[in-house]
């Protein structure tokens, strides 16, 4: 297909019009060049401003910068017509008007050309020691024989087509095979249970599935087909069933099943890229939401892409040749964006984690950063608790030289973990960058790096927006708060190229999610404050979300999943802190009549509803059984008061004049204090 790359020129006029000599100080007569510079070279172009000067580039001329940026980094089919068409109030997100492009050209294609050999992806398998790496050529190879497979199999340019499968080389050839030819993935995390898998196929109306055998993760084997086998019997959509042997098992084929691999090995290495409109769908990825139904969140081809791409260069100080290690499962849009298609398009070489934090022992992550030498290390703060209660001998035995960057994402990073991970695993030399970013924002938003050189880190603090991010806090009447030392809702006021444009089927709630809580902007769903120095640091979920070892859970699923058993026709779950998960769902049940007296054989059913309905890490961590719960006199159940209750600050409720009876309060108070008596005497 006929490809172009657009030159410089205009980030280049740019730069020499907004060249400055100090802090707010536009020089317009000071010029970096009369001439614009050779082709390709938008990123050394970049580096001659000081970042103060860049992000105020982005955000007083986003036309300018982002066009140039486009232009620049990514090929195109067809150029681009219009940089932007978005108003926030109306939900209208478009960018990159009239251009047509291919992802997986952008990330494989154009580096076969240039460096075929150059190791795109080392799979480190789940034994240690046993990893596969895969050159850029033997990616683009693969992708498209996967790609032909699914053309074969009648899979076209706008299908939905559902990945579940463990990190591997040919989950990232999935995921850009359909990307190839314009079908729409969707990565379902291989944790999740046959229902929850069953629900986003069929939310979807995706056509095929691609999963494995089984998995294998920390020693354990995991079986993917079965649950795809009882997910599918509830999806009439889905046509094909593509198996990979991930084991030396082999899989019971039913009617619906192609053995991936055999069918693969008969097809061309060789397959056209579609050309792609820059607004048409990329992916969708599926969040939890505060209502119990899943939102599959939509991404598009180039503006997400572009995103993906500057921050992983810039937040992490991604060098070419760097080796990247991101250690996310890419069933998570971490994975989506740091483990897939921010390193690619990049050209560098990128970690695929297969394994845990601690098999076969709390060395893990370190006996491999010492082994791939790898550069930018990026995790989660729940793992990095975990390990941080073992010895320091299990870091310090390895070496982590290779070491230039860390990386923390999922979770706002407490204190202890960011002082562990930068002193003891970065030995104080690393610049470790708190990320705060969502599915929803497609790429970080906020984070200490890109900053000017020698610009301070504070502790567990997110602190600088990224290019083209404009965030403002907003107070309980809806008002933007000015200065700083202030708390609020975090917002973000205008778009960006990399954010969600829809909710899949489902606009309205697009918008009533993220645009109408405060017209004019994006609302994240969380609170931030503003330091005396105007750095941002989040303060957690506003709403009824919370955060399970970094993954996103509606408190709202949990109850859905909860009122399905017939003994129980109330419930209502909060999320309280854990020292290594972050937060976990603290579940308060209520249960007829002739069942509260003896509630162990229920609860025990509870817990197997919500892993069969959800996930395991979704199960919560305590059922309290209580005779009804606090509600106002209009019926809405008040969670602020159960969340004292379970952190044991109830001496504080403040007011509850509002509740339709306010002696439910000690009824609950009561029921937590013997549940907390029977689990200290359980443990002696």
């Amino acid at each position: 297909m006929a490809v172009q790359r657009r030159g410089t020129g205009l980030l280049w006029a740019l730069m020499s019009r907004c060249r400055t000599s100090g802090p707010g100080q536009t020089r317009p007569d000071r010029c970096l060049s009369s001439l614009p510079p050779p082709p390709g070279t938008w990123s050394s172009a970049l580096s001659r401003l000081p970042h103060r000067d860049l992000y105020r580039l982005s955000v007083t001329d986003p036309d300018q910068f982002w066009g140039s940026a486009a232009a620049d980094r990514l090929r195109w089919v067809e150029p681009f017509q219009r940089v932007r068409d978005c108003d926030l109030s109306r939900g209208k997100i478009s960018w990159f008007l009239g251009g047509k492009l291919n992802v997986s050209v952008n990330c494989l294609d154009v580096h076969v050309e240039t460096h075929p050999d150059r190791i795109a992806l080392v799979w480190e398998r789940d034994e240690p020691g046993t990893e596969v790496k895969v050159s850029y050529r033997e990616l683009l190879e693969t992708t498209c024989r996967l790609a032909n497979t699914l053309k074969s199999h009648g899979i076209h340019r706008g299908d939905r087509v559902a990945i579940y499968m463990p990190v591997s080389p040919l989950a990232v050839a999935a995921m850009l095979a359909c990307a190839r030819i314009g079908a729409v993935h969707t990565v379902v995390f291989a944790g999740f249970s046959s229902e929850a898998l069953a629900g986003r196929i069929q939310d979807a109306q995706c056509k095929a599935v691609i999963t494995c055998n089984q998995g294998v993760r920390g020693g354990r084997v995991i079986e993917l087909k079965a649950t795809v086998d009882a997910a599918v019997k509830k999806c009439p959509s889905i046509q094909h069933v593509f198996i990979s042997q991930r084991t030396e098992k082999t899989a019971v084929m039913g009617e619906l099943d192609v053995p991936l691999e055999e069918v693969m090995s008969s097809q061309p290495s060789v397959c056209p890229a579609e050309p792609l409109d820059s607004e048409d769908a990329l992916f969708l990825l599926y969040t939890s939401g505060s209502t119990g139904k899943p939102k599959g969140i939509v991404h598009t081809q180039a503006g997400y892409l572009l995103y993906a791409s500057l921050t992983h260069q810039y937040v992490f100080d991604y060098q070419d040749g760097d080796v990247f290690g991101c250690v996310a499962d890419i069933g998570w849009i971490t994975g989506h964006s740091y483990v897939v298609y921010g390193p690619l398009c990049n050209g560098a070489t990128t970690v695929l984690f297969e394994s845990t934090p601690v098999y076969p022992n709390p060395g893990r992550y370190w006996e491999m950063v010492e082994r791939l030498r790898v550069n930018q290390f990026y995790g989660a703060p729940t793992a990095l608790r975990l390990l941080l209660k073992y010895d320091e001998s299990w870091v310090k035995k390895y070496d982590r030289s290779s070491l230039k960057t860390l990386g923390s994402v999922g979770e706002p990073i407490n204190h202890e973990a960011w002082h562990w991970f930068h002193t003891v695993v970065g030995e104080g030399r690393c610049p470790l960058v708190d990320t705060w970013w969502q599915t929803e924002t497609g790429g970080i938003c906020i984070a200490p790096r890109p900053a000017d050189p020698g610009a301070p880190i504070f502790p567990a603090m997110a602190m600088r927006p990224f290019f083209g991010i404009q965030p403002v806090l907003m107070g309980e009447e809806g008002q933007p708060l000015s200065g700083n030392s202030v708390t609020g809702a975090l917002c973000i006021s205008e778009p960006w190229p990399g954010m969600a444009r829809s909710i899949y089927g489902d606009h309205q709630r697009f918008l009533d999610a993220y645009l109408k809580p405060y017209p004019g902007c994006y609302f994240t769903g969380d609170g931030a404050f503003r330091s005396e120095d105007g750095y941002y640091q989040i303060t957690g979920r506003m709403d009824d979300v919370i955060n399970v070892s970094g993954h996103r859970l509606g408190t709202a699923e949990i109850e859905d999943a909860l009122d399905v058993h017939p003994a129980v026709p109330e419930t209502a779950v909060i999320g309280i802190p854990h020292d290594i998960k972050g937060e976990v769902p603290f579940a308060f049940v209520v249960l007829k009549d002739e069942l509260a007296d003896d509630p162990s054989a229920v609860i025990q059913q509870l817990r197997e509803l919500i892993s069969t309905k959800i996930a395991k890490y979704a199960v919560p961590d305590h059922f309290l059984v209580v005779k009804r719960l606090p509600k106002t006199r209009s019926g809405k159940i008040m969670r602020r008061i159960l969340r004292k209750v379970a952190t044991e600050t109830s001496s504080d409720l403040g007011d509850v004049s509002t509740l339709d009876d306010p002696s439910v309060v000690q009824e609950i108070i009561e029921a937590h204090r013997k549940y907390q008596t029977q689990r200290e005497e359980g443990k002696r």
